[in-house]
């Protein structure tokens, strides 16, 4: 019989040396990563400190608001959640309230949305699905060029241009349906009706200003749906709107809602262009008709009077709650994406 083979060990008196380990993956300057790991530090730390500072610049307007309205809510005599008289922030019993501004500033913002919500979703998906690129293209420049016209020139366009051209539509709506519709009712300051600074003016002027943003945000995320979604879609049989309904949509949705939320945030802050359409203060009747002051013009409709700390207090105490507003309508956003993404 043949004897088994002698192993290197038994040969020799030694174990097998291990098998050599694989060389390191070297970094783009042969520095084994040096490179690489030194620009992964400086942009953790840029975006670190980036995003404290937004959170720091954040913390500072609210401390600003808070110092700054406190002294003024505490010398209020009236409840600062439902008066809605005068403003009288002048002497020793100052009185004012913000349900006016609260509901000016929502019903404009709501209008606005229920406009331009749709029309962005629109063109969004006429843009990335349906348009051929020689189309697409100047309809996506037109649209962006929007976002770049100064909110004064959209104010001069809808006090100027658009109201006069809704007095006519006002009064048939007025007259057909203002006996049983309380949207649509004769208002109280008569001269809405001949200038067309009413509520639903100022609602159409904002839906033009923040469509832009809605479109930007909607149609880059449509146009990122990934292309296996989209076969498939079309392998199954799928025609180009089932495409659009079963695949592009539900993958944009939350990118659909960002955009809605990010043109409602300029909605509600906007001064300049419902300064110059509406600047009075209305009632609180539902009727879009009417005028009224928003929580942002009312403080520029009034900012020359900041002669003392306690009636800039005043003002500013509206500024602090749309600062509050903006945070909830961001959180309730986000739970809405979260909730998508789920």
């Amino acid at each position: 019989m043949m004897s088994p083979p002698v192993t290197t060990t038994e040969h020799t008196g030694r174990r097998p040396e291990p098998p050599p380990r694989p060389p390191k993956k070297q970094g783009p300057q042969g520095a084994l990563g040096t490179v690489s790991q030194i620009g992964d530090r400086v942009m953790s730390t840029l975006a670190t400190g980036s995003g404290l500072l937004v959170s720091a610049a954040i913390g500072l307007i609210a401390l600003f608001l808070l110092i700054t309205a406190v002294p003024a809510l505490l010398q209020n005599t009236a409840n600062f959640f439902t008066y809605t008289g005068t403003w009288v922030v002048t002497g020793s019993e100052m009185k004012f309230g913000i349900p006016a501004q609260f509901y000016a500033t929502v019903v404009v913002s709501v209008i606005a949305l229920i406009i331009a919500m749709p029309v962005a979703l629109g063109i969004a998906v006429f843009v990335t699905e349906y348009a051929p690129p020689r189309l697409a293209k100047p309809i996506t420049y037109v649209v962006d060029l929007l976002a770049a016209v100064p909110s004064i020139v959209y104010g001069l366009w809808g006090i100027l241009v658009l109201g006069p051209a809704m007095v006519g539509i006002n009064q048939w709506l007025v007259d057909t349906t203002g006996s049983w519709l309380p949207f649509f009712r004769e208002p109280q300051n008569v001269a809405n009706m001949s200038t067309g600074g009413t509520l639903l003016t100022a609602g159409i002027v904002l839906a033009v200003m923040i469509l832009p943003v809605i479109t930007a945000v909607t149609r880059e995320v449509f146009a990122k749906t990934p292309r296996s979604q989209r076969e498939a879609a079309l392998a199954l049989g799928a025609t180009k709107w089932e495409v659009v309904r079963t695949a592009v949509l539900p993958f944009g949705f939350s990118g659909y809602i960002s955009g809605s939320m990010l043109g409602l945030g300029r909605a509600l802050g906007e001064t300049m262009a419902l300064l110059l359409i509406i600047s009075t203060v209305g009632p609180i009747n539902f009727n879009l008709l009417e005028s009224g002051q928003t929580f942002a013009t009312v403080i520029a409709n009034n900012a020359s009077e900041f002669d003392t700390p306690a009636k800039t207090g005043a003002y500013i105490s509206a500024g602090l709650v749309l600062f509050v507003l903006t945070f909830i309508v961001n959180a309730a956003a986000r739970a809405v994406i979260a909730r998508k993404g789920a």
